[in-house]
């Protein structure tokens, strides 16, 4: 039996340090100083042992050794190393100490740890905030914290499999998004929906991946992880710079260190671009801020990617806003689009509705599938996926899935299960691969449309329209019905009759 460090030894580990924290401060603050300092155990761990590789192939020269770091992973100062912060733990400056360490570790490693412009990895969070309390209570927080760590042993060759750090990662992020409630929506997809996102789109060897509104990047993760092999290449954007963080770091610990992660607004600034152009990808995935207000309709009329060539989104809400985006950014002609949207997308009318119906004819939409209700942290609403394919050629068909009854009931939140997401994935590709024809393919579940049926339906989307779900009323039998009415009167009868015996006597 290996004796290898597992996922779930981690984990007990660092919920324990979260103890840290609660109480303290929101949920959705703290998995920042969790999550750095796992990183920065990592980085740290993985120096040591990369150093004592080198040291001993050396003999003991410990110039030569430091010679050989200098090409390795990451450069680690001295005073940066997580070993240093714990010998000062009980120093009455620690929490600047870290900071310093950070700043440090971030500058020693710029082209890694730092955004194109300049933003670095850790500038978001500081360990000698005042939200951390008065100076002794935060000092007392931040000597349990490095303690709490300290009993972790995540050396490279101690893990059980390069995943063991990349799983905890997901793990503490999705923990930190139940504890976080409605705020988790903006960092974090459940699981089951980025997996069946990344399945529904599923790339192949050699892609280019995208994801505008990238939040932790766990769904960037998936899509990558659906490959046949390693050559794939992950692009990413996150308006929020705290998340962004979590997803450069999410991406090291996940071994992706060639990931392309950039910080900003992607509506109105997208940092993937090709001199005058777009960058190009092959498949395109996201789970956008539903209905955001303020998306930045005013700039858009000017856009000079020409992004909303089919309309310009409300100001109010920019699902198609980001629609737009994801399909001007895939491939022409072989590129693959799946997003996670409000039904309202589906059917609203107005500058909406135009979009939509230059979409649906420009051949675009490929599936629309309903999900269950209470999937999402901090929203209850059923939302859908749309896929949206630029390689349909001549076949005009989509494909409607109603998967909103298929599901477990979770503590929080619902969840899809295996074989909810192999019925929805298993229904998509056989209409993919010309297996199906037009009408319905599964009783009450999927529906095949072509172009004329959608647009007789005004280019409404509204899954109803296309798979039928309506369950009869069982029949009522009046014979019984009856039967039962007259026992009951007969009852109510036997019942006033005693009542007015007892008022009678009481009038006495």
């Amino acid at each position: 039996m290996s004796n290898k460090i597992q996922s779930a030894d981690i984990n007990k580990i660092i919920w324990q340090a979260c103890d840290t924290f609660r109480g303290v401060i929101d949920p959705s603050q703290y998995k920042d100083y969790i999550l750095v300092m796992l990183f920065l155990k990592y980085v740290s761990d993985t120096y040591t042992e990369k150093y004592e590789a080198h040291l001993k192939k050396y003999d003991g020269n410990v110039e030569r050794a430091k010679r050989a770091m200098a090409s390795e992973r990451f450069t680690v100062p001295e005073h940066s190393h997580f070993n240093a912060l714990y010998s000062k733990r009980n120093e009455p400056n620690i929490g600047e100490l870290i900071d310093i360490a950070l700043a440090d570790l971030e500058d020693a490693n710029r082209e890694k740890l730092t955004s194109s412009d300049g933003a670095g990895i850790f500038r978001n969070i500081s360990f000698n905030s005042s939200n951390l309390g008065d100076k002794k209570d935060k000092n007392s927080r931040l000597k349990n914290l490095l303690t709490d760590f300290n009993k972790l042993d995540v050396r490279p060759s101690s893990l059980d499999g390069q995943d063991v750090l990349g799983d905890t990662y997901e793990f503490l992020i999705a923990n930190f998004a139940s504890d976080a409630g409605k705020k988790a929506g903006e960092f974090y997809t459940p699981k089951e929906v980025s997996t069946l996102l990344a399945r529904l789109t599923k790339s192949k060897s050699g892609a280019r991946i995208y994801d505008p509104t990238c939040g932790s990047a766990s769904l960037l993760i998936k899509a990558g992880q659906q490959v046949s092999d390693n050559n794939f290449s992950l692009y990413g954007q996150e308006a929020n710079g705290s998340t962004w963080a979590l997803a450069m770091m999410n991406m090291f610990l996940h071994g992706f260190d060639n990931a392309s992660i950039r910080w900003g607004d992607t509506l109105r600034n997208p940092k993937h671009v090709e001199g005058d152009n777009l960058m190009r990808f092959d498949t395109v995935v996201a789970n956008p801020p539903f209905s955001l207000d303020k998306w930045g309709q005013e700039i858009a009329e000017e856009d000079k990617y020409n992004r909303f060539n089919r309309g310009l989104p409300p100001k109010s809400k920019g699902d198609w806003a980001f629609i737009s985006h994801m399909i001007e950014s895939a491939y022409e002609d072989t590129g693959m689009v799946g997003v996670v949207v409000p039904h309202g997308v589906l059917f609203r009318s107005g500058a909406e509705g135009r979009i939509r119906r230059r979409v649906i004819e420009d051949n675009l939409l490929d599936a629309v599938i309903g999900l269950p209700a209470n999937l999402f942290f901090g929203t209850g609403i059923p939302a859908a996926i749309l896929i949206f394919n630029k390689a349909k050629d001549k076949r005009t068909e989509t494909v409607f899935i109603d998967a909103s009854e298929e599901y477990g009931s979770g503590k929080n939140q619902n969840v899809l299960r295996p074989e909810d997401l192999v019925h929805i994935v298993e229904t998509y590709n056989n209409f993919k691969e010309n297996k199906t024809e037009p009408g319905v393919l599964e009783e009450k579940y999927s529906y095949v449309a072509d172009l004329s049926e959608i647009t007789e339906n005004e280019y409404n989307l509204n899954i109803p329209r296309y798979v039928d779900t309506f369950e009869p009323e069982a029949e009522i039998n009046i014979t019984e019905v009856q039967t039962k009415i007259a026992k009951i009167e007969d009852e109510l009868e036997d019942v006033q009759q005693k009542m007015q015996a007892y008022l009678k006597k009481l009038s006495l």
